[in-house]
């Protein structure tokens, strides 16, 4: 088999957000993006390289999947497989459910579409990055950025999109151990009773008008949750630690962040971020060593720079795509 042609597209520079998802009931429908991020540039090259730099380096350079979308998707679209010099400097903890998985996926797909020269819409990338990780609404909220509501139709995405409030912050508490996704999708049970359902339908409908109208008065009803938080609450044990915090402090609400183990707490003001970090940090010491994130609601979502080589001037291929 001869050595595939190296590409001429400029080489590339991405910027993909952290996202939270679920937010209590929002069940693989909802996600917000954060303000910390994976950053990617890549040229073409002889042969593939990655070099990682942050949080979690080791694991990020060794993240054959990337590697695997990325070549997947040329491939089956009839495109020769261009060789890549990757670096990489992650922010986002892995294994945390902050949304590491779906932006290391949009990455490999938006590497394919540009050095494969794919002309591939938003819309397009969001759809083919569902199907690679079976629920959409990191991966909505990850290129789209904002508060999202997605939804399913056959293989296509439907997203609605809202700009969080702008004085709302937020705080990320991470325990010291990942939780695999498969084992806290593993504890739910295969049905619920209709009063579970009834609630949560509730619950989410409140949320969606809460980030919507900025509402913060709303998110106490409207981050609880009955599908699957009490069944993953003894595998995350941070999440009954801190959801009695929600009311004090300036907390206006908690729920696991995706599958968890992290737990996302949801702030009224900058200004109260000191109190609610003391008092998240005060209850967490019965659950063990806890990291805490302060960070920003996103309005806008990935985005991404063209440079004749990494490290030259940059020419904006889209913002908040």
């Amino acid at each position: 088999m001869s050595e595939p042609a190296m590409s001429s597209a400029d080489a590339l520079r991405l910027r993909l957000p952290a996202t939270s998802a679920n937010l209590g009931p929002g069940f693989d429908s909802a996600a917000v993006a954060l303000d910390f991020y994976l950053d990617v540039e890549a040229e073409a090259a002889a042969e593939f390289s990655i070099a990682a730099s942050g949080r979690d380096a080791d694991r990020c350079a060794a993240l054959e999947n990337v590697l695997e979308t990325y070549k997947k998707v040329l491939q089956e679209n009839g495109r020769a497989v261009t060789p890549l010099a990757i670096r990489m400097n992650n922010a986002i903890p892995l294994g945390m459910g902050c949304g590491s998985s779906a932006a290391g996926r949009l990455a490999a797909i938006a590497l394919a579409v540009h050095f494969g020269r794919l002309q591939w819409t938003s819309n397009r990338i969001v759809d083919a990055a569902y199907l690679l990780e079976g629920h959409p609404d990191n991966v909505a909220a990850c290129w789209l950025g904002g508060f999202v509501a997605a939804a399913c139709e056959g293989n296509r995405v439907q997203v609605a999109q809202v700009t969080p409030p702008a004085e709302w912050r937020a705080l990320v508490a991470l325990p010291s151990e990942p939780l695999a996704t498969s084992k806290a999708r593993g504890v739910l049970p295969g049905s619920y009773p209709i009063a579970d359902v009834v609630d949560n339908i509730q619950s989410v409908a409140l949320l969606s008008l809460a980030f919507a109208q900025r509402r913060g008065d709303l998110l106490r009803l409207a981050m609880r949750d009955r599908i699957h938080q009490p069944y993953r609450a003894p595998i995350c044990p941070l999440l009954p630690a801190l959801t009695p915090l929600v009311g004090q402090s300036g907390i206006l609400g908690a729920a696991l962040s995706g599958a968890g183990p992290a737990v996302l707490i949801v702030v009224e003001h900058q200004s109260q971020i000191e109190a609610a970090s003391a008092a998240v940090r005060q209850a967490a010491r019965t659950v063990g060593e806890t990291e805490l994130l302060s960070c920003r609601f996103l309005a806008s979502g990935a985005s991404s720079f063209t440079a004749s080589a990494v490290g030259g001037p940059s020419r904006p291929v889209r913002s908040n795509p």
